[in-house]
């Protein structure tokens, strides 16, 4: 394609991604300005500035399709590339960096590859993420018969049309990523209006509650607890404050801590959930806060107590039901202890387009000198 020569339209390199159950526009970070003041301005006015809807730029309008991926190679030895996630929260036309996406980092590998990033090994290739968020890696393995990236393939995720390659996702340095410690609080539960929660943060700020302690099933559809202002209402009064209890600060305009009702699985799996990320309910549930979930899994004092409690083993694999599937995930821990040493999972993902996107945006640089990787001032 070539490039725009529309005096009034500007175009920036860009590939729409699915990654798991969301889609996000992938950019090389050099493809960017600089500073981040000037480099958001660019992202909204791509993803469809000031518009809820998105409707003049690439955004859906929904949360699920509403990101955005800021991807390079590594100044870290530990690393191969970096990956810098973006929640665009198109009501309010910002974008919020404090969580990260496991869902989108499934395609971070894909995406490198692709873009000359990482060398592609004959069979399989293992690309090593630093999630820039949260400070934590990944180790992706992709599938790459003659060095090439291989999406086509036979395996299925819940939320997902059809079948494509397996993308392995291997998770360390995860515990406490955001909050500096697997149970922020110091406790596996903890009374917060009246309601036990457990406030875990395995790669995810999660907040974990039983659904009948609210007066739910747990088993309803997303769109009947969106409904229900009154539930609504309550979670976000127990999200402000257990934000501050597990050091977060005021989340108020912020996408964490995630909010989980837990009940008793129905289809054979460990526990059942239904996620608001945070105002509204999820379709699904994102990767990182299923490893979170499952990891409240393993304490015995955890509002998952009764119905999901896991005995001390080397592997456990914990099914997480959600309202389109489930989500299995593997956790390593030490038999003697307990500890979570990984956690593990399979995504899929594939290239939607690539091309540039157009922004009615002056890309002249400016004396905007913020760090490219922080939150804008």
């Amino acid at each position: 394609m070539p490039p725009s020569t529309d005096s009034t339209l500007h175009g920036v390199p860009c590939v729409l991604m699915r990654g798991g159950t969301s889609k996000a526009a992938f950019f090389l970070a050099d493809d960017l300005p600089a500073g981040a003041i000037e480099r958001d301005r660019v992202l909204l006015a791509a993803m469809g500035f000031p518009d809820a809807k998105q409707i003049d730029g690439i955004g859906g309008g929904n949360p699920l399709t509403t990101k955005i991926a800021i991807v390079s190679r590594s100044s870290d030895a530990r690393a191969d590339v970096d990956y810098l996630f973006g929640q665009v929260v198109a009501a309010e036309s910002r974008i919020d960096y404090a969580p990260t996406c496991g869902n989108i980092l499934s395609a971070v590998g894909p995406f490198a590859v692709d873009q000359g990033l990482v060398s592609a090994q004959d069979g399989q290739t293992t690309v090593r993420i630093r999630m820039v968020n949260t400070a934590s890696y990944c180790d992706a393995v992709l599938q790459t018969p003659g060095k090439r990236m291989r999406y086509d393939g036979s395996t299925q995720i819940s939320g997902v049309p059809g079948t494509a390659a397996p993308i392995e996702l291997r998770f360390s340095d995860i515990l406490g990523s955001s909050c500096g410690a697997l149970l922020p609080t110091g406790h596996a539960c903890d009374s917060i209006d009246g309601v036990a929660v457990t406030c875990i943060d395995n790669g995810m700020p999660v907040v974990l509650m039983r659904a009948a302690d609210l007066d739910c099933t747990g088993y309803e559809s997303p769109a009947e607890l969106d409904a229900n202002a009154t539930l609504k209402a309550r979670i976000e009064s127990i999200r402000l404050k257990a934000g501050a209890l597990m050091g977060l600060g005021d989340v108020t305009n912020k996408v964490v801590p995630k909010m989980t009702l837990v009940s008793p699985a129905l289809d054979g799996g460990t526990l059942n959930t239904r996620t608001f990320i945070p105002k509204r309910c999820h379709d699904a549930i994102g990767v990182l806060c299923a490893v979170s979930v499952a990891s409240a899994c393993i304490f015995p004092e955890a509002v998952t107590a009764g119905f999901a409690l896991r005995p001390h083993a080397p592997l456990h694999d914990i099914a997480v039901e959600h309202p389109t599937g489930e989500f299995t995930v593997r956790l390593t821990t030490e038999q003697a202890t307990g500890v979570i040493t990984g956690a593990a999972l399979l995504r899929t993902a594939r290239a939607l387009f690539r091309g540039e996107v157009l922004v009615n945006v002056d890309l002249s640089p400016t004396h905007d000198k913020t760090e490219a990787t922080g939150v804008p001032a």
